[in-house]
Order: C-alpha cells, then sequence, then structure tokens
C-alpha cells in the first residue's frame, strides 16, 4: 500500500498529488529535495526517510520530479514499474501546459490524473501477483548431474578429457579438409628433420607452436646465458671488511662525541627554540586560515607541453576537430553518455575516489543529464564533464558549515568552554593536528586547555606536554597580562578517558578557558570495547564539535572508517538521539599531489564539512578546503 505519490516541478510547484495511507508528504518530500536533489546525490534513486522509504524518478526533459512513499518494511515489486508508468503517461498527456515553461501556466493547468493513477496503481499489482515465484533448481535438473561422477575426477599431471576431445576434434576438422593424403604425409614430415608449418601441408595446433618457438629461443639465447652465468661466477669473491664498522655505543668513543648536552631552557635547547619561534612566526598569518591551494609546479610546464603541438597542427585539421563530437538541438540518453561516463568514473577511481562512490556519482550525473536538450555546439564530454563538475562542488559544499570562533564566541557570552572531541583512527594525526588547531586558536586570541585522553598509547600525554611547552613559548603569559593561554589537563596511562574529559572540562570551567581540546586514543573501526568507549565519552562529556581526523592517503577505507564510526557511534550510545560526527580533519594532504579523491569519498558518505586540513608538519600547516581548488586538481588528467 502506497503512502503518497507526488508529480512536482524542479521549481517547487507541486503539480499533483495522491494522499494514500499517509496524512501529509510535505516532510519527507523535503527532506528528499534538501538531502538528495540539492546535494547531487541521485545515484541509487531511492531515499530513506524515518520510517518511509522514498522512490523517485527526474525527467530533466521537462524539468519534473517524480515520487512515490511506502512503509520501509514493505518489499512492492512494482513500484519502478508504477513510477515509469506514470512518469510517461503524464509527460504525453500534458505535454503542452508543461512546454509552455512558465509558472503561471503551471499555476492555471488542471492536472485530473487521478482516474489515471488509479488505473495504473491497480494494473502493476496485478502483474506483480501474476509473477509466479521462483522455485529452486533441484540437483538433477542442473548439468551436473547429467555428468558421470568418473568425468569429473581429475588426477594430477593429466589433462581434462573433455579439453583433449575437443583438441582432437579441431585437428580432425583442419585435416580433414585437405583429404586422408595429408594425414597420411603429417607423419613422414615429423620423422623427417624438414620443419612442420603450414607452408609444407601441415597445420600445428597452439600448443605444438608455443612449445617449438620455446625451443628455438632457448637455442639462440641459451649459449650466451650460460657464458655470462660463468664469468659471474669466476670473478674472485673478496673476503672480509674494507673498513671496520665504528659502533655509536662501542667504548672506544670518545667522551666529548658522547656529549649532547647543550643549554637548556625548561628542558629545550635555548638555540633549536628561539628557531622554531622566528620559523613559527614568520610563516604563519596571524589568526587566518588561508585556503587550500592543490596546484602543483608541473602545471605550468604541462600547459606549455599542451601548447606545443596545437600550433603544428594544420587550419582544416583543427576545424575539423573542433566541430567533432557536436551533439546538436538533440536529447540525452544513456547511451550517448555511457562512454564518457566509463572514463569518468574510471578517472575518480584512480584519483583515490572510493569505487562505490565513483559509481554513484556517475549515476548521479547521469540522472540529472537524461533526457536535456543540448546546445548546438556542444559535445557529449563537455556537458558531462561540466555536470560533474558541479556535482562535485555541490558535495564538498555541504548543508552545515562549522564556524568554530563563532561558536565560540557564542560560548563566552554563555561564560562556559567549547569543547571539541577528536577521534579517528590509529596514526593519522590527531594529536598533531589538535596542536595545530591550537596554534590557530591561541592566534585568534582565545585560551586553550588541551585533555589528554589517550591514556592507552605509551607517550602519548609527553607529545601534548612538548606541544603544549612550545606554544607557551609562543604565547608566554607576559604578552596576555598575565593569563595562562594554553594548559595541559592530564592524569596519566591507564585512567577511564570519560572521567578525565569531564574532570578536565569542570576545570576549564573553573578556571576561564575558553577552549578545551579533547585528545582520544586512536581506534580501529571494528574494535567494539575501544568504541563503546569512545561512544561513552561522548555520551557523557556532550562535546559541541566532534571531529574527525582521517587522512588523505586512503581510498575505499575512508568510506569504512566513517561508516562504522558512525554506526559504532549511534549503537553504543545510551543517549535516545546519539551524537554522531560533526566534522572531518583531513591530514597528510601535502602528500597525495592530485590524488585529492579522499575528500570527496568522506563528504560523500557523511554529508558532513571538512572543517581543517592539515598540510605540514608546522603549526602554520592548517588550510581551510577549497572546494572549488580540490574539484579542479580532481578533474586535472
Amino acid at each position: 500500500m502506497l503512502d503518497f505519490f507526488t508529480i512536482f516541478s524542479k521549481g517547487g510547484l507541486v503539480l499533483w498529488c495522491f494522499q494514500g495511507v499517509s496524512d501529509s508528504c510535505t516532510g519527507p518530500v523535503n527532506a528528499l529535495i534538501r538531502s538528495v536533489l540539492l546535494q547531487e546525490r541521485g545515484g541509487n534513486n531511492s531515499f530513506t526517510h524515518e520510517a518511509l522509504t522514498l522512490k523517485y524518478k527526474l525527467d530533466n526533459q521537462f524539468e519534473l520530479v517524480f515520487v512515490v512513499g511506502f512503509q520501509k518494511i514493505l518489499t512492492l515489486t512494482y513500484v519502478d514499474k508504477l513510477i515509469d508508468d506514470v512518469h510517461r503517461l503524464f509527460r504525453d498527456k500534458y505535454r503542452t501546459e508543461i512546454q509552455q515553461q512558465s509558472a503561471l501556466s503551471l499555476l492555471n493547468g488542471t492536472f485530473d490524473f487521478r482516474n489515471d493513477f488509479l488505473r495504473l496503481l491497480r494494473e502493476a499489482e496485478e502483474s506483480s501477483k501474476i509473477r509466479a515465484p521462483t522455485t529452486m533448481k533441484k540437483f538433477e535438473d542442473s548439468e551436473k548431474a547429467k555428468k558421470p561422477a568418473r568425468s569429473m575426477i581429475e588426477t594430477r599431471g593429466e589433462k581434462p578429457k573433455e579439453k583433449a576431445k575437443n583438441s582432437k576434434k579441431k585437428g580432425a576438422k583442419k585435416e580433414g579438409s585437405d583429404g586422408p593424403l595429408a594425414t597420411s604425409k603429417a607423419v613422414p614430415a615429423e620423422k623427417s628433420g624438414l620443419p612442420v608449418g603450414p607452408e609444407n601441408g601441415v597445420e600445428l595446433s597452439k600448443e605444438e607452436l608455443i612449445r617449438r618457438k620455446r625451443e628455438e629461443f632457448i637455442q639462440k639465447h641459451g649459449r650466451g646465458m650460460e657464458k655470462s652465468n660463468k664469468s659471474k661466477s669466476d670473478a674472485p669473491k673478496e673476503k672480509g671488511k674494507k673498513a671496520p664498522r665504528v659502533w655509536e655505543l662501542g667504548g672506544s668513543a670518545n667522551k666529548e662525541v658522547l656529549d649532547y648536552s647543550t643549554p637548556t631552557t625548561n628542558g629545550t635547547p635555548e638555540a633549536a627554540l628561539s628557531e622554531d619561534i622566528n620559523l613559527i612566526r614568520g610563516t604563519g598569518p596571524g589568526g587566518q586560515l588561508q585556503d587550500l591551494d592543490c596546484s602543483s609546479s608541473d602545471d605550468e610546464g604541462a600547459a606549455q607541453n599542451s601548447t606545443k603541438p596545437s600550433a603544428t597542427k594544420g587550419t582544416l585539421g583543427g576545424m575539423f576537430g573542433m566541430l567533432k563530437g557536436l551533439v546538436g538541438s538533440k536529447s540525452l540518453s544513456r547511451e550517448d553518455m555511457e562512454s564518457v561516463l566509463d572514463k569518468m568514473r574510471d578517472h575518480l577511481i584512480a584519483k583515490n575516489v572510493a569505487a562505490d562512490i565513483a559509481v554513484q556519482l556517475c549515476e548521479s550525473v547521469a540522472n540529472k543529464l537524461e533526457g536535456k536538450v543540448m546546445g548546438t555546439f556542444s559535445t557529449v564530454t563537455s556537458t558531462v564533464k561540466q555536470a560533474l563538475q558541479e556535482s562535485l562542488v555541490q558535495i564538498l559544499q555541504p548543508q552545515r558549515r562549522v564556524d568554530m570562533l563563532r561558536d565560540i564566541m557564542d560560548a563566552q557570552r554563555r561564560q562556559r568552554p567549547y569543547v571539541v572531541t577528536f577521534c579517528g583512527v590509529n596514526g593519522v594525526g590527531k594529536s598533531t593536528n589538535l596542536a595545530k588547531i591550537s596554534f590557530w586558536l591561541l592566534e585568534n586570541g582565545f585560551s586553550v586547555l588541551i585533555a589528554a585522553c589517550d591514556t592507552f598509547r605509551a607517550g602519548a600525554v609527553e607529545q601534548l606536554r612538548t606541544h603544549t611547552r612550545r606554544l607557551s613559548a609562543l604565547h608566554p603569559p607576559e604578552k596576555h597580562a598575565g593569563r595562562t593561554m594554553v594548559q595541559l589537563f592530564e592524569k596519566g596511562y591507564g585512567k577511564d578517558a570519560a572521567g578525565i574529559a569531564m574532570e578536565a572540562i569542570a576545570f576549564a570551567r573553573n578556571q576561564g578557558f575558553d577552549v578545551v581540546l579533547v585528545d582520544t586514543a586512536g581506534r580501529m573501526q571494528d574494535n567494539a570495547p575501544l568504541m563503546t568507549a569512545l561512544a561513552k565519552l561522548i555520551t557523557v562529556n556532550t562535546p559541541d564539535l566532534v571531529l574527525f581526523v582521517g587522512e588523505a592517503l586512503v581510498g575505499n577505507e575512508a568510506v569504512d572508517q566513517l561508516v562504522k564510526f558512525n554506526r559504532a557511534l549511534a549503537d553504543h550510545s545510551m543517549a535516545q538521539t546519539p551524537r554522531l560526527i560533526d566534522g572531518i580533519v583531513l591530514t597528510k594532504f601535502d602528500t597525495i599531489d592530485d590524488k585529492v579523491g579522499a575528500a570527496i569519498s568522506m563528504t560523500y558518505i557523511t554529508s558532513k564539512p571538512i572543517v581543517f586540513v592539515g598540510t605540514g608538519q608546522t603549526y602554520c600547516d592548517l588550510r581551510s578546503l577549497n572546494a572549488k581548488a580540490v574539484v579542479a586538481a580532481l578533474m586535472k588528467a
């Protein structure tokens, strides 16, 4: 039983609606428009909203959307046929009203479609009942049952009998064409030393030809290989070491070499600390987060090389090349776009986009362009490429935008700290990028408390202690009227991470810190106990922002990590409405050149924005995502 069926234009005008079980279709349809149509995620033509499943079809020629909704627990096999029949009949029946392309004509038009829809619904339901249920095939009906058991037994080193019979039949057919005399001549030709081949009236099978060529190759090149092996074996081997090895921990080392002590300040060498401070001060703009630049140094050279061959081409060839592939005023079909979309899909996968997401992106572009009328001087390739670029830019700019500075100032007005929790798998750079974000917040004038909740990994607390000391040297209390700008809150190892985070938030509230950055232990997405502990930390402390830290090197793994992290947070949470990931920190972006597909995979699978991008090892190597630059690097050949 259907809940509703509605037809509306892409401009938002509802042309016709059928109400079944459901009282209103406004909420589910608005969710479909907001989450799928506006976000360019129309790859699989279905959408789930609460207890309903929505299936839709786009008519790009007349700018229409057909949506049907039914209960998620039902399996209605006739829905696809129904939506195709309704689309075909409605378009043909009201073609003149729709082709006027004006909102006033659509509003004034009367679309009396109820009787036709009920007839199509009745026919679709009857056709699904007529279809007989599929029965499982018995073993007696299969081809394997017809074969004897002896024919399926193969011994090692022996060819299967069927293949041997087929090869004999092929040889018999070839020899039979020349008559019985050819078969009698074949035997003496092999026994005599004459070369056997088609020129002598005898044809060889493929295996015999390969064997003969292999023997000829060994006869030609075998002697040279034996000589080279003998010359290598005859060369005298040097015995002993040329020079004795000097070990660093050996007893013969001088005491001066072992003395690494230099004048230090708070456990840090003074010279190194001053150099680091000057380096960081010189490279980073104060408090401003620069946009990500994906252009490589090879772009200019590639552009120059690409312009050189074009100058050598003739004018006539250039004109024909320019006019080649023009579509004219016709509507695009799946067959027209199939070859271009296949190339685009392979290109996206080569750029590190997850394979499933690349398929869904190309399917979404095909649904968007199918039936659309092209201009006179437009090619299929350029049209598909432009539509894909627009979809990718839209994906990288999700619905919710995270503005940390604005949210922190709002928390200051409420006199409470702004809490950010970092989570992710092992080794992606959570602690390093936490320090980068701390430096960015300090440059903007906010005080930071770092909570060391990674009580599992050896050296995690010491790493954060080193970052805190460095950041304190960059922003000492003397420059901020005696106020401590950055501090580490730690309770050692082996403690409960959720309890440490709760104490850190209470300490920050009492001491007047603006931001609390909670560092957590790295964990794999399949580790249920550790994922339960993370869900407990997030549920108990209710942070303002949950950031997933992922590296740009991964492809399909990014989808698996994000899906399972979100699923684990939802399954192991004790709250009625579980807290999921709010944003993404993409690290190691400086190691991938133009293979930026992980950014697409992560934002597509979660619909969450990439808040920060890590591009290096210093505190200033933090950028905001530039969607157009990432898409340009992704589409570059």
